[in-house]
């Protein structure tokens, strides 16, 4: 990175942005979830977000994909179209803070898929991470000590989702462009989703079709402002502010929904975030060292 255009504050400034974009995201697929059915608000969001790709299209005309890049395109279009289904029926289901919380799960599972299927090495700090993350999604869910929720169960296969969806991306990112892959995941999307939409498909008033398309201009920018933060500050500056997004997720869920504030999701979320940050933490550090060499 460019010492000129490297700055720990504003990269915390644009991650402390991403996290209000992607709650303000989360807030509003909320209020939507009593009217609009999960897969039909999805596929809305991500039809709606389509009129963001058009200063792409120049870009991707000019781009030939090989065989294997389509497959690996079409497989990530699958399992993101799953996971965003599940998110969307989750956020119907059980509190936001519980479903921020889940969501860092996501990583600890590309860890996990990283050396099952990538060879990476698997470090004896990063299994007792792992072990502590999961941990911490047992807490969490507490089972046996209160009822899990379908939600529950849907957050944790939307997690399991999301890292595949990673892994594949991590594939990808060597091979073309991240506007070719951010182009490739909203079509694929839009196209997987659209089955399922139409399966439970109700009339929906233009209200709800305003905040499902503020749902995708809050999510466009949340992508672009995260970017802008790795852009500008290491990962291992930017990654702790997303404890953030659980503060106002808690708050949020707790003023505006009424959700009551569960401390033991708060120390389970803590846990798994806590394990992320190591995680981080170590390949940083790995990945001077072997830069230094």
């Amino acid at each position: 990175m460019d010492s000129a255009s490297h700055s720990p504050a504003r990269g915390i400034f644009w991650m402390v942005v991403t996290g209000l974009m992607f709650v303000a995201v989360t807030a509003l697929v909320k209020y939507t979830g009593g009217r609009v059915p999960a897969a039909q608000a999805a596929f809305l969001r991500y039809v709606l977000g389509l009129v963001f790709l058009i200063p792409m299209i120049p870009t991707i005309r000019a781009v030939i994909l090989s065989r294997q890049q389509w497959i690996l395109f079409s497989w990530r279009g699958v399992v993101h179209t799953l996971a965003v289904i599940c998110w969307f029926y989750a956020m119907t289901r059980i509190p936001i803070a519980e479903v921020t919380a889940m969501n860092y799960m996501a990583p600890i599972y590309v860890t996990i898929g990283a050396a099952l299927f990538l060879g990476e090495r698997l470090a004896f700090r990063r299994i007792m991470a792992i072990g502590i993350a999961m941990v911490g999604a047992l807490i969490i869910l507490r089972p046996g000590f209160r009822e899990v929720d379908l939600g529950h169960l849907a957050m944790l296969f939307t997690a399991l989702m999301f890292g595949v969806g990673y892994l594949i991306t991590k594939l990808l990112s060597g091979q073309v462009s991240a506007t070719v892959i951010v182009f490739m995941l909203s079509v694929t999307v839009t196209i997987g989703l659209a089955p399922f939409a139409i399966a439970v498909w109700v009339p929906v008033s233009w209200y709800d079709l305003g905040i499902l398309f503020l749902v995708a201009c809050f999510a466009t920018a949340g992508h672009y402002s995260m970017t802008l933060a790795f852009a500008a500050a290491p990962v291992t500056v930017t990654q702790p502010v997303t404890f953030l997004q659980l503060l106002w997720a808690t708050i949020l869920g707790a003023v505006v929904f009424a959700e009551p504030v569960d401390i033991w999701v708060i120390a389970g979320g803590l846990l798994i975030l806590g394990s992320v940050l190591f995680i981080t933490w170590r390949e940083a550090v790995l990945k001077k060292g072997t830069l230094a060499k």
